[in-house]
């Protein structure tokens, strides 16, 4: 988006302000699914929990998209964006068989992910299908916090477990229609993923009445100049080799899906803040905005780079900043970090904000959470308002002391 754009949309609705480019998200879309456009059967599912917003999903469906969810809330969510029951699977991981089964009377499709559940459901319901998340013991990823994969993860089911599994199944009598795995963000070597992918079709061998098989997603986007990528359509012209071989040898066609979420969003998203304050000490100059890790938490979580640029002074000289938020904690997002000067009330805009930002945002130090917009046919939407003192009250029950 251009900056003149950016801009306008921050003198229209105010600081900090999260953007969504509509294009951006379509061309994500097409260029997956362009990548796999040989496969006969492909479901895109995409992941709620990297952004949930309600105008986001209508896009996604819109688009041709199912949805893939992580709690009743999200399942909810998808139902009033008006997506129909049977493109959204239900993934939980650790909730309580009394959930799986609330959201089982909704209809979705259920992907259990532990001995215990899959035993307790398929005792209670053995005629709904059950698709089953299996640990491949594979880190696709280089960061332990976002690859689920590896053997330590508390995510799906060991390989190692496969005949726990076949005999829960044989003695419930319940229905496996689907496989499922997900390594984990940050996939940069195809060949990793496709090593997992044979480990997931060996493990499909087990079931006979099988309708999908879902290779998750984490689809490594650029996050930075130079920053490298996963490589989607030498992986497409792979997988669907493999998949197509697969599906001969098992007697019909499959489905294929994935459940893209970041690899979607994220380059289609921006952050929009204020300089409140420029200060410098002996060693540092600190650009300090009007924002904290309360609305953008992945450089402090996961040490994360987010692009920066002053939108107010894209040609000016560069010199080296520390840009660091407004909360009573240490919430830096830059450390020396080359922007075009900067000036107290400039707008900087982070970039790579569209997944896994807005959704984790809070109010600590009873601050709001932020505006989201959309852009859409060469306009600008509001699809979320900012909050208000009134939002931070509510639901909190004063008392007399």
């Amino acid at each position: 988006m251009k900056n003149e754009t950016l801009l306008n949309i921050a003198k229209e609705f105010g600081s900090p302000v999260y953007v969504y480019n509509a294009n951006k998200i379509e061309a994500q879309y097409k260029r997956l699914t362009s990548a796999f456009s040989k496969v006969k059967q492909l479901k895109i599912n995409y992941a709620v929990k990297a952004l949930s917003n309600i105008s986001v999903l209508k896009l996604m469906k819109k688009l041709g998209a199912g949805l893939d969810t992580v709690s009743i809330q999200e399942v909810k969510l998808g139902l009033a964006a008006g997506f129909d029951v049977q493109n959204i699977i239900y993934t939980p991981n650790g909730v309580s068989i009394e959930e799986i089964e609330d959201v089982a009377k909704l209809g979705v499709q259920i992907n259990i992910d532990n001995l215990s559940i899959l035993e307790q459901f398929g005792t209670r319901h053995p005629n709904i299908p059950v698709c089953i998340r299996i640990n491949p013991h594979v880190m696709a990823g280089g960061n332990t916090n976002i690859s689920v994969g590896h053997i330590d993860s508390k995510f799906g089911i060991s390989i190692h477990q496969i005949p726990h599994i076949l005999r829960i199944v044989e003695n419930t009598g319940m229905h496996i229609n689907g496989i499922h795995m997900h390594t984990g963000s940050d996939i940069l070597d195809i060949d990793v993923f496709l090593y997992a992918s044979e480990i997931l079709f060996e493990t499909a061998k087990n079931f006979k009445n099988l309708e999908f098989i879902d290779f998750g997603s984490g689809f490594k986007v650029p996050y930075k100049e130079g920053d490298i990528e996963t490589d989607i359509e030498e992986f497409g012209e792979k997988l669907t080799a493999r998949f197509k071989a697969f599906c001969k040898n098992y007697g019909r066609e499959l489905t294929l899906a994935f459940e893209p979420g970041k690899f979607l969003v994220s380059e289609a998203g921006y952050f929009l803040t204020k300089v409140n304050v420029v200060k410098q000490t002996t060693s540092t100059v600190f650009a300090q905005i009007d924002s904290g890790f309360n609305h953008l938490i992945r450089p402090m979580l996961y040490g994360s780079q987010h692009e920066i640029y002053n939108i107010s002074n894209p040609k000016g000289k560069q010199r080296f900043y520390s840009v660091v938020g407004y909360i009573c904690e240490t919430d830096t997002f830059a450390n020396n970090r080359r922007i075009t000067e900067i000036s107290e009330g400039d707008i900087l805009a982070f970039k790579n904000a569209g997944a896994y930002c807005f959704t984790m945002a809070s109010n600590y130090n009873s601050r709001y959470r932020p505006a989201e917009v959309l852009w859409h046919n060469e306009q600008a939407h509001l699809i979320r308002e900012r909050e208000t003192f009134d939002d931070i009250l509510n639901n909190q029950i004063e008392i007399q002391l």
